[in-house]
């Protein structure tokens, strides 16, 4: 690690916090000692970056706004990739091309002003557009899987090609990005449609209002747990009958005002948030035959 981090150094690759916790970067606060942060300057010291980990063979992660993962308390014996630097956001048109450290609540916000359509449900979500794109982020019956046109990835063999939205593969929480893990997400086109600037504006407002009622926002969390499952009830209700609101694990607890959050209400720890989680999952199991399925992924449980 030394040695690795010695030639990033000297390559100029960009900016390098050594020794950082991930609970920094992450929105349920929470998580272990990480070697290295950095935060390539372009695309050309990505892909050096890219080089020099498989010369070294470092364990690395892409990490985006860190809003839906749940590292645990150990060490990461790796380094995290911030793609910060990558944010530039382009209209063209109903078209906007934008790189995938850009909020994604900033593209919706900068294409609503624009009286562009088709990003609204994207107001309340605290992740970036290579993270959505990633988990194929939605609210609100719509998802990033209906809007991206196309997506430009750097491949595990480091090469820049352009995948199309067929060729993402989007499914509900899915994409292609997520059973080829090496692929790096870019940049992303997206494809709106005219609409009422004020109009727009007013469904966003309404949704936020209603998100301060019914989430649990005055507390690090990652959002909603578990996806909801097909034929059946949502996850959350399904918790809720179970009479598992409030329940708590060290600092962790499932949020008393929606079931299918859980918070971190008082210095929870990586491990507090993750049985918790567990014994949720089990209990739904155990009681309707449900296997509910995580929407956060687990990093370094290994």
């Amino acid at each position: 690690m030394k040695e690795f981090l010695k030639e990033v150094e000297s390559s100029d690759i960009g900016k390098i916090q050594k020794d950082v916790f991930a609970s920094k970067f992450t929105t349920y606060k929470v998580g272990g000692l990480v070697r290295a942060i950095i935060i390539p300057k372009n695309t050309d010291k990505l892909v050096l970056l890219c080089k020099l980990i498989k010369k070294y063979n470092i364990k690395y992660k892409i990490l985006g706004n860190g809003s839906n993962l749940l590292f645990s308390d150990k060490t990461y014996e790796g380094v995290l990739i911030k793609l910060d630097e990558f944010d530039k956001i382009e209209f063209f048109g109903t078209k906007v091309t934008c790189g995938a450290g850009a909020s994604l609540m900033k593209v919706a916000r900068e294409s609503i002003k624009k009286g562009l359509a088709g990003l609204e449900f994207a107001c309340g979500i605290p992740g970036t557009i290579g993270g959505a794109v990633y988990m194929n982020a939605g609210a609100y019956k719509s998802d990033m899987g209906y809007i991206t046109r196309t997506v430009k990835v750097l491949t595990d063999d480091l090469k820049i090609i352009t995948l199309t939205n067929e060729e993402m593969d989007f499914h509900y929480r899915s994409s292609f990005l997520q059973v080829h893990p090496n692929y790096i997400c870019l940049e992303a086109t997206l494809s709106l449609q005219k609409g009422d600037k004020n109009a727009l504006e007013e469904v966003v407002k309404d949704r936020r209002e209603r998100r301060v009622k019914s989430q649990p926002l005055t507390y690090p969390s990652a959002g909603s747990v578990f996806r909801n499952p097909p034929n059946a009830d949502p996850s959350g209700k399904l918790i809720e009958d179970l009479g598992l609101k409030g329940l708590t694990k060290g600092g962790a607890e499932v949020s008393e005002i929606h079931a299918n959050f859980i918070i971190n209400k008082s210095n929870a720890s990586a491990k507090d948030i993750h049985d918790l989680i567990l014994f949720v999952k089990d209990a739904v199991k155990e009681h309707y035959g449900i296997d509910l399925r995580v929407e956060q992924e687990f990093v370094n449980w290994e």
